[in-house]
């Protein structure tokens, strides 16, 4: 059981793959962010018989509250869960599912939530080979480093017509024959 500085974080084991994590929110916790958001809302609502930024709190609390405080309320539990699962090391399996709660009430003081978790389990897994894996150790000489830069040159290089060929150059042809219909584009390096 853990107690998170801002809202009581619990979890009760259920087995061994499987935890209930309950959050605990109280007016305190939300009540700030959800009343700039609404003060926010009122200075741009524009409502007929009303100026703009002149809208009564109450109608804006009325039209919008519902919707902010459970926006505000999923961000702050979302944050805060999160934030448990990574201090607790939990390895869980998916993302924590809310369970349903038919007799909700959002005007309440204490919102509570309860989050199932599916848990990871722990097993071991030995590998005992027949045969020894020889493991190479390469080290790269100067010589396989420059043949290596120049093949990514070539390969990601950029092309520049020329107007003589010279060594080590591609050159790109198209051989045709007539009789045969054939008609092949191909590139090849002179050495």
């Amino acid at each position: 059981v853990k107690s998170d500085s801002k809202m009581n974080i619990t979890k009760e084991q259920i087995d061994a793959l499987n935890a209930v994590v309950k959050v605990a929110i109280t007016k305190e916790d939300y009540q700030d962010k959800v009343k700039a958001i609404l003060d926010d809302y009122r200075k741009q609502a524009n409502i007929p018989g009303f100026r703009k930024g002149h809208v009564p709190m109450g109608l804006i609390k009325k039209q919008y509250g519902k919707a902010v405080l459970g926006d505000e309320g999923n961000k702050l539990i979302q944050d805060n869960l999160n934030k448990y699962l990574t201090e607790e090391k939990l390895d869980v399996l998916g993302n924590p599912l809310p369970k349903q709660q038919d007799d909700f009430n959002w005007d309440a003081e204490n919102l509570d939530f309860e989050f199932e978790l599916g848990l990871a389990p722990e097993f071991e897994a030995p590998i005992k080979t027949k045969k020894a894996i020889t493991q190479y150790k390469i080290v790269a000489d100067k010589k396989m480093i420059d043949e290596q830069v120049e093949r990514i040159g070539k390969q990601y290089g950029k092309l520049i017509s020329k107007t003589e060929v010279s060594k080590k150059d591609e050159v790109t042809g198209t051989f045709t024959n007539e009789e045969e219909e054939i008609s092949n584009k191909t590139t090849i390096e002179l050495s």
